[in-house]
């Protein structure tokens, strides 16, 4: 290894430790803790040297979409972070679990389709919607919880997104999303309410190729990385109305028409 390359694995490494450190503590960060990524490559060096220090099981993948200018600047349109297995809840009928937010940094919820990659995938990215409905075992209507203890990590751009689990603090199960197997997601209208209140409506059809397309490229940047899925995986596909930030102590709930409602309470992460 050059000094060049010594010297950026030791910069990525400060960084990971510190988000690390800092979620394991549930304290903020005041600032980005050493020098902030330029690039994809750098984001995910850090994202992945995160991963092995921090040590829990991952049990499925949040996908966030990369806008313009910057998908051309970066060369990609989406970004992924790890969802851990102990900030995954399955929500059954008409309750509402609390989901830790990091108070003062950031935190937000979003309306998500969960889809699952059935265990025994054979590394082949699928190439269309049919092939990718193949390779899946459930779809769930959902919401992911996004937080970190960086109030600036979705302004700072996407490499900082990245750098720090792609800004993942959680996933909400809702029900599962009957007649998946050839639903058509861009017709199911979603809501998000934040205390009772409308904040935003909309469909899939704003979401590029939509969360098939967002299997196909988890399962793409996965394989790029050297990450085996082959047990299965949750895939969190994106927010559909918007990434809405939320504070401990408010209730979000979003509705997707014809298919039920899932919500969560938001609370402050506290030092066990």
């Amino acid at each position: 290894m050059s000094s060049s390359e010594q010297a950026f694995h030791e910069q990525a490494g400060t960084v990971a430790e510190a988000f690390v450190a800092a979620r394991r503590e549930k304290r903020a960060l005041t600032a980005y803790p050493g020098e902030a990524p330029a690039d994809l490559a750098a984001a995910y060096h850090i994202q992945d040297l995160a991963i092995a220090l921090d040590g829990r099981e991952v049990a499925g993948w949040k996908v966030g979409r990369i806008n313009a200018p910057l998908d051309e600047r970066l060369g990609a349109d989406r970004l992924a972070g790890p969802i851990f297995a102990d900030s995954v809840v399955a929500a059954g009928l008409g309750e509402t679990p609390e989901m830790p937010v990091f108070a003062q940094g950031f935190a937000a919820g979003e309306a998500e389709f969960l889809l699952h990659v059935a265990a025994g995938w054979d590394g082949v990215v699928p190439q269309d919607d049919a092939a990718t409905r193949k390779v899946l075992d459930a779809v769930h209507i959902g919401i992911e919880v996004a937080s970190s203890p960086y109030p600036g990590i979705n302004a700072d751009g996407p490499p900082v997104t990245i750098s720090d689990f792609g800004n993942n603090a959680g996933m909400v199960i809702g029900s599962v999303l009957q007649g998946w197997e050839s639903a058509d997601f861009n017709a199911i209208s979603v809501r998000f309410e934040i205390d009772g209140a409308e904040i935003a409506s909309a469909t899939t059809a704003t979401m590029l190729d939509g969360p098939l397309g967002a299997v196909r490229f988890l399962l793409a940047n996965l394989s790029s990385r050297g990450i085996d899925c082959a047990g299965g995986t949750w895939v969190s596909t994106g927010a559909v109305t918007g990434v809405h930030p939320v504070v401990p102590g408010q209730t979000v709930l979003a509705h997707f028409e014809g298919h039920g409602s899932i919500g969560c309470k938001i609370a402050a992460a506290v030092p066990a």
